[in-house]
């Protein structure tokens, strides 16, 4: 008699279209798939998505509804195991919500005697020091625990969580590769593409180099993306430029995307240049090849910049958040400002030089960027480890 999968039920920010967390998982399910099949290990994901139906069809696994306590704690009990992460899960800057909901989810499985394992998360900030114990005693609990950063792990040991239990490992993300079959077509000619209205690009598109942005809404004024575009203008009127807007995270990031856009268009199309848009790359493979396609990448995005590191595009980060400074370090990069005190000027100077200078940034970080793809499914590697013993 053949024995059944393993269960193993996969916790995160999953369903909502934003194309960093997405990757996350497809990366997760990729090692997770390879690792088993390299080790006889029958496993079998269920992922919790705030859209079951859209996960399913996007991944082919099945998919319980994160919001519905009932169906949660059903495939939980029916599982062998829970993964939460990857991802920025704990951290209480967007809200106090989130980790209640995360550390609830795991505590679950701990109730029922089920393993728990903790993905490559990037953890904090934490701001509320009530979260400090709550987070102590999860994880003091948890069959495994690796994180993205070293800087995630100097904060559970300041917790209280003792350093040999936790791993510090690359994002999963840096572990995505574009696969054979990935529907997205040839370079040009991705679904989502948008040229500025009244412009026919095909032809000359090829002949500019090409700039990626990944933007969002953080300052209130908006001043960032001010300077993002004023920047861009700049560089645009030394050189001829396609700027290519990259929303990850769908419909904000689109609306971000479009308020520079209106910036850019008239400056840059008066030297020659181009912009165009991609809105409908809800598959990080699509979203992963249009981010090769770039000659520089500026993300303010976290995936947007791990995708560029993947790909080998030189990138240029912004910071709004530490975890942008900590993985910016990981490969060799400064952020070139913030967005609270972003240099337009610089920014321009940083992308004329790195379209100049591609081919040496690549080489110097291929070393750093190397060693992290390879270390990026080590997670996948323990969990599958777990339970082939187990089995």
């Amino acid at each position: 008699m053949v024995a059944a999968a393993q269960k193993i039920i996969i916790s995160g920010y999953y369903g909502f279209r934003n194309s960093g967390d997405e990757a996350v998982l497809l990366s997760i399910l990729g090692a997770l798939q390879k690792h088993s099949l390299a080790t006889g290990t029958d496993v079998e994901p269920v992922v919790l998505s705030i859209d079951p139906d859209w996960t399913t069809a996007t991944y082919g696994v099945k998919s319980v509804h994160r919001m519905k306590l009932a169906e949660v704690r059903r495939a939980i009990s029916d599982s062998a195991g829970l993964i939460s992460g990857g991802g920025s899960l704990l951290q209480d800057v967007t809200g106090s919500k989130s980790i209640p909901y995360y550390l609830g989810i795991i505590k679950l499985a701990q109730w029922m005697g089920k393993p728990t394992f903790i993905y490559a998360q990037g953890i904090g900030p934490v701001n509320r020091k009530l979260f400090h114990p709550m987070i102590k005693a999860v994880f003091r609990k948890c069959s495994y625990i690796s994180v993205r950063d070293e800087q995630s792990r100097r904060l559970l040991q300041s917790m209280g969580l003792e350093e040999n239990r936790i791993e510090v490992v690359p994002d999963p993300v840096m572990g995505l590769s574009l696969s054979d079959n990935n529907g997205t077509g040839s370079k040009g000619t991705i679904g989502g593409t948008e040229p500025v209205p009244g412009q026919d690009i095909s032809n000359s598109r090829a002949a500019l180099q090409t700039v990626g942005i990944s933007v969002r809404f953080w300052e209130q004024t908006h001043r960032e993306l001010d300077a993002i575009a004023d920047g861009l203008l700049k560089a645009g009127a030394q050189t001829p430029l396609h700027l290519r807007l990259l929303p990850f995270h769908h419909p904000s990031d689109n609306e971000a995307s479009r308020y520079i856009m209106q910036e850019l268009e008239e400056g840059i199309l008066q030297h020659g240049g181009e912009i165009s848009i991609c809105e409908d790359a809800l598959h990080p493979q699509q979203m992963l090849l249009e981010v090769g396609n770039c000659d520089v990448l500026i993300g303010m995005r976290l995936h947007s910049l791990i995708y560029a590191a993947g790909r080998r595009v030189p990138l240029i980060g912004i910071s709004y958040d530490p975890k942008i400074d900590h993985f910016l370090e990981q490969v060799g990069c400064q952020p070139v400002g913030s967005t609270a005190s972003l240099d337009s000027g610089k920014l321009a100077a940083e992308v004329l030089q790195l379209l100049a200078s591609g081919d040496d940034w690549k080489r110097k970080r291929e070393p750093l960027i190397a060693s992290l793809v390879r270390e990026a499914e080590a997670p996948a590697r323990q969990i599958i480890e777990h339970f082939r013993r187990k089995g």
